[in-house]
């Protein structure tokens, strides 16, 4: 297989940089949304219940957010290339290996992998495009980048029902192997290592914390109600306070926790991040269990109608964030946060005889606030700090969206343990899962009202 082109010469090096970090935007994004519309289908053929296919998207994600701000430190401290280059290769190794899965568990226990590799492409890649384009563009690729993501989120559906539907839920892992080996091919055609080194010596104890905190405050978000949890999450909470006054007295922290200190507008970012995540990524996984079950449409036909969601995003990314480019980032990202509840609203009144119509025009009404809020808020967070804390901020912008994705999740399996019971889905569960998903959006639009204030809470960007 022949290498890609790449742009030559060093004033053309930054754009072979952004169609990598492109790519790598599309690929994760990719699978994690043809997953979810393949959900049923792998519950099938391993007699998985609904709480245990939850499982199936949480342990990416869990996995993913426990290694991403040490990545990202590490990303600092040796370079983006240097982390961003074995990250691929893991995530495309792990991916042919869920391919062969012969077990629920077993895809679980790769898709933690999967996570690890994830976390280690997507601590540095918007790090290293921050780093190589002036702030005047800044907004511009962020929005390409973000369109990329939402343009995988939008076909994964879509091709990932057909494939399932024609070829079955393992190929599209297949599928997707080619691109990542497309994008290591790339990488050959690059130098340096993308950003300045910042020698510096690497926390390990700070990680270690880290990582066992975030593991046990997530695994408990989890399993809620059971009252197991609350041993999880009292355990994570204990460990989160010994990990502060650790980086406090850390001369290189893991994680520079005075940056939450002292910098509001970085805080309240990624704070916004985290709620907007929380209040929204388990739509796909609802509408593909209501699509299918309570709807009974084919893998194929609701992955077209999820299709709007992501489509509409990533058609109006870009300009949404070169519009923050010109116009007040925070101001930009309120409206779509504000765009947002509209929308999750509308799913909160679903019934058995909505039309698909209604359905599509609520998930237009997504795209264009998840557009207006991703691509401006991401602008803000990368614009706020120095060009030696990039990767760290990189990092934690994907770590708080990681964690909003399980917390997501985590309040969607616990509404469905309540309501369901750790039982397989079958047609007489049909009036309870619809009572499930419709009490999970009523959730999410109450959180996601929340965050308006604290996007509006940040301040002006500009004048930070």
């Amino acid at each position: 297989m022949a290498a890609p082109s790449c742009p030559d010469g060093a004033l053309l090096e930054r754009r072979c940089i952004l169609i990598i970090a492109t790519l790598a935007a599309f690929m994760t994004p990719f699978m994690t949304s043809s997953i979810n519309i393949a959900l049923p289908a792998i519950g099938t053929e391993f007699g998985a219940d609904a709480i245990l296919l939850g499982w199936v998207p949480t342990s990416f994600l869990l996995a993913s957010a426990v290694f991403l701000i040490p990545m990202g430190r590490l990303g600092d401290i040796y370079g983006m290339k240097r982390i961003f280059a074995p990250g691929i290769v893991v995530f495309s190794v792990a991916t042919l290996l869920c391919a062969f899965s012969t077990s629920i568990w077993m895809l679980i226990a790769i898709r933690m992998l999967q996570g690890i590799g994830s976390a280690m492409i997507f601590s540095t890649a918007v790090a290293a495009l921050t780093a190589v384009y002036p702030p005047g563009e800044r907004g511009r690729v962020l929005g390409i980048n973000v369109a990329a993501v939402y343009i995988g989120l939008s076909i994964g559906p879509f091709l990932g029902g057909i494939l399932t539907q024609f070829a079955g839920w393992r190929s599209i892992f297949f599928f997707t192997v080619p691109l990542g080996i497309a994008i290591i091919l790339l990488l050959t055609r690059t130098g340096g290592s993308w950003t300045e080194r910042h020698p510096e010596h690497f926390d390990v104890a700070g990680s270690v914390v880290y990582g066992m905190m975030l593991l046990f405050l997530m695994y408990g978000i989890t399993i809620l109600p059971a009252l197991s949890a609350w041993v999880f999450i009292i355990a994570g909470a204990v460990l989160g306070a010994a990990f502060i006054l650790l980086e406090l007295r850390v001369e290189s922290p893991v994680l520079r926790v005075r940056l939450f200190i002292e910098n509001h507008v970085f805080t309240f970012s990624n704070i916004a991040a985290l709620i907007n995540y929380s209040a929204t990524f388990a739509v796909a996984f609802l509408l593909s269990l209501y699509l299918q079950y309570n709807r009974g449409l084919d893998p194929g036909t609701a992955g077209t109608i999820l299709l709007v969601q992501p489509l509409v995003q990533a058609l109006l990314s870009p300009s949404a964030g070169k519009l923050s480019d010109r116009i007040e980032p925070s101001i930009v990202a309120s409206a779509g946060m504000g765009v947002t509840v509209i929308g999750l609203v509308m799913f909160a009144l679903l019934s058995d005889e909505t039309p698909v119509i209604v359905i599509a025009a609520a998930l237009a009404v997504l795209g264009l606030g998840f557009a207006l809020f991703s691509s401006p808020n991401t602008n803000a967070i990368m614009s706020s700090v120095e060009k030696h804390q990039l990767g760290i901020a990189s990092a934690t912008l994907a770590t708080t969206r990681q964690v909003g994705m399980i917390l997501s999740m985590g309040i969607a399996l616990m509404i469905f343990s309540v309501m369901i019971g750790r039982v397989e889905i079958t047609p007489d569960l049909h009036e309870p899962l619809l009572q499930s998903i419709r009490i999970a959006f009523a959730v999410f639009s109450a959180i996601c009202v929340a965050g308006i204030y604290f996007s509006l809470a940040r301040g002006r960007v500009r004048s930070a």
